[in-house]
């Protein structure tokens, strides 16, 4: 059998090619590194984390806790060494980063069925099949080779300017409303009201709000393309009234009247549980995105699913590129794994390397694909990432807002949690997997 190409040795790269590896399946494991890195690069080993955290929450009332626990279960490569590499960090799954990406090269390594080869890859194979795990970084010659293997289309985005998202449950509807501006159309908006003396102390704080530091690899034009919020409130205190946070056209149902200001929330998903803040495209540090953004009155117990970001990123266009398999749509002997299909998170690019890897297995040991479903941490991100409907497709984390609701209700969003949980893993073992 001829080997499968898997570019880049990141998390996606490393467990893709150790689950072909461990179902009998060569592979060539391409990565550049020593002799080229990427400016986020720091050392020879593979599966690099930026920060001993970085794989976040080990709960099961956590969405990614739910993503670690399915990964465990297939056997997964990167939570193998993670979990034996860990450190204590009360609830989140923290490593001793070097020890960890020591681990994971090392099992590659060590595995006789993978070959590592080391150079910058700068075309894409014309022929057998390939994984590309190149990560959000891709080096320049590989970039042009994926924006050419897309020639009717616009495959690539360099900027990541995303608002906040929040789950709709977690919105105080009694402080809020549906609407749109004048009552045009249909009320496609949540609109969260705030007074004079609410907006005069949210204004404040954003404008004292720390932001986020801008690395050496990310670019000064994001910023200036698509202004931040925080950036916006520091030019006037009524700057934002006369902008994103604009009340004309939105009477308050309960008053009667047009309020001092209004945060409007758009819908981001077909089912109408993910809710993002129009607008709100910021850099500042996630904990001041909580705090401040968490004054706003019908927000005040809000869950974020994602915290806004803006830096440079290179992800596909995937809903019109990729199926739920992550392969390329009409050629499927290319699958694309990791960050650049529009998975955030270590976690997360971890998942769709497994998945890439579980079904080209299948294909090519001709047995059936695996369609994981939506109840699924495994299967909700593939799923997201594949949707066709949906239109602005930004990058994202695993949150429930992904996964179907239960079809009862349960008090308390940690119980609540725990059963949609439950369920997933329920769901994963009923599962045939080669």
């Amino acid at each position: 059998m001829e080997p499968v190409i898997v570019i880049g040795g990141g998390l996606a790269g490393c467990e893709a090619a150790w689950q072909l590896a461990r179902r009998k399946i060569p592979v060539r494991l391409c990565e550049m590194k020593p002799r080229k890195r990427t400016p986020a690069h720091h050392t020879d080993d593979f599966a690099e984390l930026v920060c001993s955290n970085s794989l976040r929450s080990d709960q099961l009332e956590n969405a990614v806790g739910l993503l670690k626990e399915e990964l465990r279960r297939l056997d997964s490569l990167i939570l193998s060494c993670a979990d034996r590499n860990r450190v204590e960090a009360g609830g989140a799954l923290a490593v001793d980063r070097n020890a960890f990406s020591g681990a994971v090269t090392q099992a590659i390594a060590d595995h006789p069925l993978i070959t590592v080869e080391v150079g910058e890859v700068t075309r894409i194979p014309r022929e057998g099949q390939v994984i590309i795990a190149a990560g959000p970084l891709a080096s320049e010659g590989l970039t042009g080779e994926i924006q050419a293997l897309f020639p009717n289309s616009r495959p690539l985005n360099f900027f990541d300017a995303a608002a906040p998202l929040v789950s709709f449950e977690s919105v105080d509807m009694e402080r809020a409303w549906f609407a749109s501006r004048y009552d045009k159309g249909t009320a496609d908006y949540i609109n969260c009201a705030l007074s004079q003396e609410e907006y005069t102390a949210f204004h404040a704080a954003l404008c004292q709000a720390e932001e986020a530091q801008i690395h050496g690899f990310e670019d000064q034009s994001v910023f200036e393309g698509c202004m931040p919020v925080e950036v916006m409130a520091r030019r006037g205190v009524d700057t934002l009234r006369y902008g994103p946070l604009k009340p004309r056209g939105l009477k308050d149902p309960k008053t009667g009247k047009e309020p001092y200001a209004v945060v409007q929330l758009r819908k981001d998903n077909s089912q109408g549980s993910i809710y993002n803040l129009v607008g709100f495209q910021t850099h500042l540090k996630w904990g001041e995105q909580k705090r401040v953004f968490s004054m706003i009155p019908a927000l005040r117990n809000c869950e974020f699913l994602r915290y806004g970001v803006m830096h440079r990123n290179t992800y596909l266009d995937s809903p019109r590129l990729l199926d739920r398999y992550y392969r390329v749509r009409g050629q499927e002997r290319l699958l694309f794994a990791g960050q650049i299909t529009g998975v955030e998170g270590y976690v997360e690019s971890t998942a769709s390397g497994l998945l890439c890897g579980v079904e080209l297995a299948a294909r090519l040991l001709g047995k059936p694909a695996v369609n994981f479903p939506r109840e699924t941490a495994i299967g909700a991100l593939a799923l997201y990432i594949s949707n066709e409907s949906v239109a602005d497709f930004q990058p994202m984390n695993v949150n429930f807002g992904l996964i179907p609701p239960l079809d009862y209700r349960v008090k308390g969003k940690r119980n609540k949690n725990a059963l949609l949980s439950q369920r997933g893993l329920d769901c994963l073992s009923g599962l045939q997997i080669p």
